[in-house]
């Protein structure tokens, strides 16, 4: 089928020039080498293929767009990154009955402001949601995003185009009525509220991740250490590694530093002046505080089940690295089932260990009961009053019995148990989430999604063993 020899007519072309315009954008900035004239095929291309259907319109363009394996490598994660929408996703993600008019909604959400905005709460449609995010976003401006620090502006500003402002004082006015029914609306109102803001949250660091790539290797760096791990692709794996690396490195000098402070001791005021009563109480001999170092006993326990697939590889590349700064670590993977991996890291490079473990788990689906089973039937004997157990997961059993009573005499045996979860703390206790039944039983429950929150946790445990 030969392709248009001529542009199309302003107006009918506008529409689809646009989200190509951008998407050309975003792939210079990633690296593919896209020249004017193949800008230009790969219009015509889209003026034939159109945007409906996802498959064709992916091979349609990486026909024309890349050239060499790498490069198509490249386009791919691009295009997947770009034309994602994940942000109102669920796990039945079907249709509302009235869904052409939630739709005509959703479209014209930026004039009618706060009601359409709680129409389209109420109707929960993640197709109506996304498409009306995504002309918020557009009218704000989000492709000229390039700094971190930009984010909960750009979020800010997206909502309150969609009309968060006028929900809010929907909400306050349905709490003001008093009545049961008012209430109740008012508390789905406000909890639709608060997943639409991690949703905007998602979607301006996804921009931030594709309109920003083409900036300076150090802003990529602080935009990889900050964004969600779930975000990330397989082209950011090389880059993430040299980052991981780099902070157990700095968590390494910090802890030796800390340990030099340590041995030192604390200056003794008091013995200090009585020792130099005779010349005046001039300190020309000092006295010590010693206290007893204890390193840090740690056993690392790291969710592989394919609800966290992807971000498994990141968690366990840290606690890879995390090797070369604690010398008493004891790692273990689990899905329904877990083992020990500490042989695995010590003994093989990053690559041959993490494919280990993924041909041992199998990143199959996630039963926290049995996987505690397994470690109290092997391993928590090893737990004493001076090991710090670390819990890398999302807790989400698939209804299983998530085995509380196993957690709670692990928690008395540990001196203290850390829970590190990557998801949202607005998606806690939704659908098959355990975290609030462990929650008693952890020192310390937190949301860590990026390596900034991982890093942060490491460093504060070895500050404070």
């Amino acid at each position: 089928m030969p392709l248009h020899p001529f542009p199309l007519p302003q107006e009918t072309c506008a529409p689809a020039s646009e989200p190509l315009r951008r998407f050309l954008q975003v792939a210079r900035g990633a690296g593919l080498r896209i020249s004017a004239a193949e800008g230009i095929d790969a219009a015509r291309a889209v003026d034939l293929v159109g945007y409906s259907d996802r498959a064709v319109l992916r091979d349609t363009l990486g026909a024309v767009l890349a050239k060499t394996l790498d490069e198509k490598v490249l386009y791919e994660e691009t295009f997947d990154r770009y034309f994602q929408r994940q942000e109102f996703s669920r796990s039945d993600p079907e249709p509302s009955s009235n869904a052409s008019a939630t739709r005509d909604v959703a479209q014209g959400i930026g004039s009618e402001g706060g009601q359409a905005l709680a129409d389209l709460l109420e109707t929960d449609d993640p197709t109506d949601l996304a498409m009306a995010m995504e002309t918020a976003a557009r009218e704000a401006g989000v492709q000229n995003i390039r700094y971190f620090t930009q984010k909960n502006l750009y979020v800010l500003n997206i909502l309150n185009r969609m009309g968060l402002r006028a929900v809010q004082e929907q909400i306050d006015a349905l709490e003001s009525e008093g009545t049961a029914e008012a209430t109740e609306r008012a508390l789905r109102l406000e909890a639709a509220v608060e997943r639409l803001w991690d949703a905007g949250r998602d979607f301006v660091e996804r921009a931030l991740l594709l309109y920003a790539r083409g900036e300076t290797e150090q802003l990529r760096e602080r935009l990889l250490r900050s964004a969600r791990l779930s975000n990330l692709r397989q082209h950011d794996l090389e880059r993430m590694r040299v980052l991981v690396r780099r902070i157990a490195k700095r968590l390494a000098t910090r802890y030796a530093r800390v340990q030099r402070r340590r041995q030192r001791g604390h200056l003794d005021i008091r013995h200090t002046l009585r020792r130099n009563m005779g010349w005046g109480g001039i300190p020309f001999l000092t006295a010590w505080k010693h206290k007893r170092i204890e390193k840090p006993r740690v056993m690392v326990l790291c969710d592989v089940s394919g609800s966290v697939a992807w971000v498994s590889q990141f968690l366990l590349m840290f606690v890879y690295s995390l090797t070369e700064v604690l010398a008493d670590i004891r790692s273990f993977a689990y899905s329904d089932s877990l083992i020990e991996v500490s042989e695995t890291f010590e003994q093989q490079p990053f690559e041959e260990a993490i494919a280990r473990v993924a041909s041992s788990m199998g990143f199959g689906s996630s039963n926290y009961g049995s996987a505690l089973a397994d470690f109290e039937r092997g391993w928590v004997k090893d737990v004493t009053n001076k090991t710090t157990v670390i819990i890398l997961g999302d807790a989400r059993g698939n209804g299983t019995d998530p085995r509380t009573d196993i957690f709670e005499r692990l928690s008395k045996r540990a001196k203290r148990v850390i829970w590190l979860n990557p998801e949202f703390r607005s998606s806690w206790g939704t659908g098959d989430s355990d975290i609030y039944r462990y929650a008693p039983y952890c020192s310390l429950v937190r949301v860590c999604s990026t390596l900034n929150d991982l890093e942060r946790v490491i460093g504060d445990l070895l500050e404070r063993p």
